[in-house]
């Protein structure tokens, strides 16, 4: 077991396969996240350590809440709604006509819109993209030859998109035009060196510094908005796929990981792989936008 950063706090015990995908509603008070491949959508209330989940179905790479009430997620076929019963409501399929891909990580802009893009199962080389579902419910492809497209988030200002392709090893931006969500010229803003781990997802803080989750890396590291790394917080597991901020005062950053492919010797020295955890580091986060189709 890798040593962790002191206040690293376990907060639910699941052993899930890959847990992803974390954001915080602010209105319940309690912050939802994914296990992808075991189709769940996990709902965690810190003020009880109550962790429940609902089956989809089928994959889910990322979820987020929605105005209208229920959630918005991004499933194997397509963006769906689904409400507190578990039913789902398909808004638009994506790539049906690719059954070899499905949805990977997701996020809502400010105005409401959710991005989510797509992977191959096998991790084919450029076989995704990045993809908007817009309010009304159409789907735009906005950034096309992805091959594991995870990380989103946007500066306070919401001037830039932040943006990890695992595969490329980094962190881009793109600037962003908020009123047409549109995307200007992508640029490389740091590179994590493939001995250290893959970029996976992301937030950015009040600060406009971003969180990435390292996977095979044990970490999160914080880059300002020039680059720089900041800090690494380390984890006492290696699979680190994810982290968001929430808590009343959005002062808790709660983090993801997994257990998919560790052999028996692994989970052995990991036996916390798949884990839910909670790290205080001293900023606050954003506010999580829901879906307002």
């Amino acid at each position: 077991m890798n040593e962790a950063t002191p206040g690293v706090e376990l907060m639910v015990d699941t052993r899930s396969i890959v847990g992803e995908g974390p954001f915080w509603q602010a209105e319940k008070g309690v912050l939802g996240w994914v296990d992808i491949m075991s189709n769940r959508l996990h709902t965690y209330d810190p003020a009880t350590r109550q962790d429940t989940a609902l089956d989809v179905g089928q994959p889910i790479g990322a979820a987020s809440a929605r105005a209208s009430g229920g959630y918005v997620v991004a499933l194997r076929d397509g963006f769906a709604a689904l409400d507190a019963s578990g039913r789902l409501e398909m808004l638009a399929h994506v790539e049906l006509d690719i059954p070899s891909n499905r949805m990977n990580d997701g996020n809502c802009d400010r105005l409401g819109r959710f991005w989510a893009g797509t992977m191959a199962i096998d991790e084919h080389a450029e076989a995704g993209a990045l993809y908007c579902l817009d309010l009304n419910h159409s789907v735009r492809k906005v950034v096309g030859s992805t091959t594991i497209s995870n990380g989103i988030d946007w500066s306070p200002d919401d001037l830039t998109m932040y943006y990890v392709d695992s595969s490329t090893q980094g962190l881009d931006t793109f600037p962003f035009d908020l009123d047409s969500g549109t995307l200007g010229p992508r640029r490389r803003l740091a590179t994590i060196p493939a001995e250290l781990g893959v970029p996976d997802g992301l937030t950015v803080d009040a600060e406009g510094c971003i969180w990435v989750a390292v996977w095979g890396g044990w970490c999160i590291r914080r880059y300002t908005p020039a680059g720089t790394l900041d800090r690494v917080i380390t984890l006492p597991v290696s699979q680190v796929s994810s982290c968001a901020f929430g808590g009343p005062d959005l002062d808790d950053l709660y983090i993801t990981s997994a257990s998919i492919n560790l052999s028996a010797d692994q989970l052995a020295r990991e036996p916390l792989a798949g884990s839910l955890f909670r790290f205080r580091p001293g900023v606050r986060g954003k506010p999580r936008f829901p879906y307002r189709g």
